[in-house]
């Protein structure tokens, strides 16, 4: 799950977005026009009215919605959120990275993503377990352990994720279908190395990065935007690569200490407290003060356009390795290339959580289960291939890391669907 940070969101089209970074891969790779068309629309958008019943007895309707983006490469695969600010235009924008990140990842899947629009701070775990039931129920003709893989996101974890494993199992067949979901608890199929892969991940491939720009990470700080699971696992394995935290900030508010903030002790201070406010020795800061925080090292792993024209100027570190999806803006991408900013892209950085997915698919299929040590060794193979290759990639067009990351995903989709073909 990743964390909101406390700060303003500007009224960004997260689908124009996607769109316009689509567009530049399109023109570096003089993609045909049809196939562009192809790529730019999801195959298909559900909408589902989702009526609760609360524990006060009145009946409460949400909304909720499964983009399904592309499935040349295989089953889509994608998260499913519960946020207010859930939008079709966000989900749909999320399928779509959903489907470079599987493709950058090279693993056999597509692109899909899901959210329902709620608070779910304000609702009891009865209200939550009927949500999604109900939201498992909507979307089950369109999902399915070949067709469309979801996962947890935004304020959903395992618990949601093995509700939906049991409406859906109960729904199709009466039998336990574990592969139908990943995410979820170990005792009923989930991976060892699954909860802290997103992190994981990352902090692969901001080694990686700090090879190619020559940087020793026992002299390096770091600033994380978004202290949540993805943000806490991100830093700690940062930090035993030699960096330092010096600021963290969460939904209430942002901590800072340039001497250093130990990433286990504020783990246990916001476990206990729910925030990273308060922690003894730190200033208050702001979100916007700790994105614009002297570091080597920015992990933003809150919501999207946190990084945008407006302070993008700003930032100070040498790489931001992107755990949330979107936090960036294309004409903020601009200003951190231009000031020579390695920005390690969502659809690369954050690929650990989806490729432990794949994994756990995998052992759900064969009933056959890894140790953590193997899962760990086959992500940290998977991950540094990847960055490698969009590395690579950035060199041969002389783009940036994200233009290269999506021009390698888009590649590699079209060269599915030219082998595959448009039937009939």
């Amino acid at each position: 799950m990743l964390e909101t940070t406390k700060g303003s969101t500007e009224a960004i089209n997260p689908f124009e977005v996607a769109l316009k970074q689509l567009d530049e891969a399109a023109k570096l790779i003089k993609l045909d026009k049809g196939l562009h068309e192809v790529l730019a629309n999801p195959k298909r958008v559900l909408t589902v009215s989702l009526p609760i019943k609360m524990d006060n007895g009145e009946i409460q309707v949400f909304t909720g919605f499964r983009s399904q983006h592309n499935d040349a490469r295989g089953p889509y695969k994608g998260g499913i959120r519960y946020h207010p600010q859930v939008s079709i235009e966000e989900v749909k924008a999320l399928s779509m990275w959903m489907t470079w990140k599987c493709a950058i990842a090279d693993i056999p899947y597509g692109g899909g993503k899901g959210g329902v629009i709620c608070n779910p701070k304000e609702m009891s775990e009865s209200e939550l377990e009927r949500l999604t039931r109900r939201y498992a129920y909507a979307i089950a003709d369109i999902i399915g352990p070949h067709t469309d893989i979801p996962a947890p996101d935004v304020y959903t974890g395992g618990k949601e994720m093995a509700w939906i494993m049991d409406t859906y199992s109960a729904l199709k067949g009466n039998y336990v279908q574990p592969e139908i979901i990943t995410g979820k608890p170990i005792p009923i199929g989930g991976s060892l190395g699954r909860n802290e892969a997103t992190g994981r991940g990352l902090a692969f491939t901001v080694r990686e990065a700090a090879k190619k720009l020559k940087v020793d990470m026992k002299n390096t700080t770091m600033a994380v935007e978004g202290f949540g699971n993805a943000g806490q696992f991100a830093s700690q394995f940062v930090e035993d690569q030699g960096a330092k935290l010096i600021a963290a900030s969460d939904s209430r508010g942002g901590i800072y200490n340039k001497n250093g903030i130990d990433v286990a002790e504020l783990r246990k201070h916001k476990e206990k407290t729910g925030s990273v406010v308060g922690f003894s020795g730190a200033n208050s800061i702001s979100n916007e003060e700790l994105l614009e925080t002297e570091c080597t090292i920015l992990i933003p792993a809150a919501l999207e356009n946190q990084i945008t024209a407006k302070n993008a100027s700003r930032i100070k570190a040498k790489i931001v390795a992107e755990a949330a999806n979107g936090p960036t803006t294309p004409e903020a991408d601009e200003v951190l290339y231009n000031n020579r900013i390695m920005v390690i892209p969502d659809i690369l950085a954050n690929g650990g959580g989806v490729t432990v997915s794949y994994f756990e698919w995998l052992q759900n299929l064969r009933r056959d289960y890894w140790t953590e040590e193997e899962v760990n060794e086959r992500l940290d193979k998977n991950i540094t291939k990847a960055f490698l290759d969009v590395y690579q990639t950035s060199e041969k067009y002389g783009v940036d890391m994200r233009k290269a990351s999506t021009v390698l995903a888009v590649n590699r989709v079209v060269e599915a669907i030219k082998i595959r073909g448009l039937w009939p």
